[in-house]
């Protein structure tokens, strides 16, 4: 962040952050990290309450199974937690599968309000983003997940699939989403709507985007295209791969890491960049004409694409979920159909052949950056929501908060 950070102002909500890293860490573990610093720049009081995925390794199967369905352990150390910090509010990023959706109830118990934001799709679906076999299902949307059982969605196994199945229903059964969660944050509309559908409160589920603090990016000289991502099936590699044969004039340099990594080898079009910083990150999308995310699943908020836009960076999508949402077809980007190769080659090569009409789009995806994606914007939409969720909260039995 670029703002300095003051020290915890008295009357500002504490607020309690909960997450659950993953091993691999990801664009969720950045938000997280992201929105503690935001709020601690602005005088609130933060601390984070974690669990890390590393520690499955001394886990046995049994173990991981009975904590992802419920956690004595978040529990005990909850409570102690609320006891040591006294929150006003609980913010909760990520549960699965060490901290458990017990820490609702505990936080219930502790008459601390909850706010969760969703990340994925976890709560509708065992794999969390509804795809299966390349393609969006949404099978479980709504319904008991039994299907996502018997086809072993998460990770190919049934067991596991059925320990995931088995958190999500029970907790719709005591009624953990529809009463222990005072307000969801789903990262678009399309999103909101999607949980709605999938049996989440309406009146609980409000919109407010992911941010990033990025300076305006220099005058300097663009060329090719660029990706940014995890090489895998959602992200759409296999298509990006046939676009890129298709396109063998256009430039596409290639960051990111991946099982997906040897489809792109082989390419004289493709440079690889491997994985890079988060600084490099920048750098590339700086010097780059577009971002190509030829995603096959519904992206919820994908980090990259507000980075690109932060960078002046014009995105080429899929007309697909939020991303429909989020570029605006010949203003912000370009739209080609979800999975069609050829339809992306075609825009790739009118890209390649219109660097003025890309630097337009481009500005204008740095005005909407500072519009909507911006940490000052978003400071001002997470506070509404903490305010709107404290001041429904009952004063009585609330824990004293202590002076700043």
């Amino acid at each position: 962040m670029e703002d300095l950070k003051l020290p915890p102002i008295a009357g500002q909500p504490r607020v309690m952050i909960v997450h659950n890293a993953y091993q691999q860490r990801g664009g969720e573990d950045a938000v997280v990290e992201a929105e503690a610093e935001l709020l601690r720049s602005r005088g609130h009081a933060v601390r984070l309450f974690t669990a890390h995925n590393d520690a499955i390794a001394g886990m046995s199967r049994a173990q991981l199974a009975l904590r992802t369905l419920w956690s004595g352990t978040t529990t005990r150390d909850f409570a102690q937690a609320v006891e040591e910090f006294r929150p006003d509010l609980l913010h909760v990023h990520n549960t699965f599968p060490l901290i458990s959706p017990s820490v609702y109830w505990a936080a219930a118990r502790a008459h601390v309000p909850v706010v969760q934001t969703l990340h994925n799709f976890r709560l509708l679906c065992p794999q969390a983003m509804l795809l299966r076999e390349g393609r969006v299902c949404e099978d479980c949307v709504g319904r008991t997940p039994w299907r996502g059982v018997t086809r072993g969605c998460y990770r190919g196994s049934v067991a596991q699939s059925a320990v995931l199945a088995g958190m999500i229903t029970l907790h719709r059964a005591v009624g953990t989403w529809q009463h222990k969660v005072d307000r969801y944050i789903a990262l678009n509309e399309f999103c909101r709507r999607k949980f709605i559908e999938g049996g989440l409160p309406a009146e609980r589920v409000v919109v407010k985007p992911n941010f990033v603090d990025f300076p305006a990016p220099d005058d300097g000289p663009r060329a090719g295209l660029l990706f940014v991502g995890r090489l895998s099936v959602e992200k759409g590699v296999a298509t990006l791969r046939e676009a890129a044969h298709r396109a063998p004039t256009v430039p596409l340099r290639v960051a990111g890491a991946g099982p997906d990594a040897p489809l792109l080898q082989g390419l004289p079009s493709v440079t690889p960049l491997g994985a890079l910083t988060g600084a490099q990150v920048r750098e590339a999308m700086c010097r780059a004409q577009a971002l190509v995310m030829p995603s096959i699943w519904y992206e919820n908020f994908p980090r990259t694409l507000v980075e690109a836009y932060a960078c002046g960076l014009p995105v080429i999508a899929s007309r697909l979920g939020a991303l429909a949402e989020l570029v605006e077809d010949g203003v912000t980007g370009l739209l080609f159909e979800p999975g069609d190769a050829a339809d992306l080659a075609a825009k790739m090569k009118w890209a390649a052949a219109h660097p003025d009409a890309l630097m337009r789009m481009g500005q204008e995806a740095r005005r909407r950056y500072l519009r909507e994606f911006s940490p000052e914007v978003n400071y001002r939409r997470l506070t509404e929501i903490y305010a709107e969720v404290l001041a429904a909260t009952p004063a009585v039995g609330l824990p004293d908060r202590k002076v700043a």
